[in-house]
């Protein structure tokens, strides 16, 4: 896996397209989930695009973004969109995906501490690497999550 981090200016027109189409694929297609991906977070100049490209197929397998203070959560840096390809799940690769993000937080932003809308059923994903269930389920866009928090 080719692991990239960039800013929404450092991104290619490709780079761009591959996560739209695979946050698009997944999140709307899969999940059948009608929600405007496109909320400006993506072009913050602190937003973070983290992604992974197969160096097999050279497809983009996975995609997740760090937001700053003050974006999704007033006194917290976030971690949001984070998915896996359907080809690549159940490889681990979700769970390399987690520790780049958090090392992503710790490397740009000086902190540890994260707090995540995650949906419901991954909570023990993200409880195994420090996350803590902060609220009740709620639904976002129709599909149960809750907030977690490592700090």
């Amino acid at each position: 896996m080719k692991w990239i981090t960039k800013s929404f200016k450092e991104l290619t027109t490709d780079e761009l397209y591959d996560f739209l189409k695979l946050r698009i694929d997944v999140f709307v297609v899969e999940q059948t989930c009608y929600y405007p991906d496109l909320d400006d977070l993506d072009r913050h100049p602190e937003t973070l695009h983290l992604f992974g490209y197969n160096e097999g197929d050279g497809k983009m397998h996975a995609y997740l973004r760090v937001l700053p203070k003050g974006t999704t959560y007033k006194n917290h840096i976030s971690i949001g969109r984070v998915l896996i390809a359907n080809a690549a799940r159940g490889s681990g690769l979700g769970h390399e995906l987690i520790k780049l993000g958090i090392n992503a937080c710790n490397e740009h932003f000086n902190t540890s501490s994260i707090k995540i809308s995650a949906q419901e059923h991954l909570a023990k994903l993200y409880q195994q690497h420090g996350f803590k269930q902060v609220t009740e389920m709620y639904l976002e866009d129709g599909i149960p999550h809750i907030g977690m928090l490592k700090a």
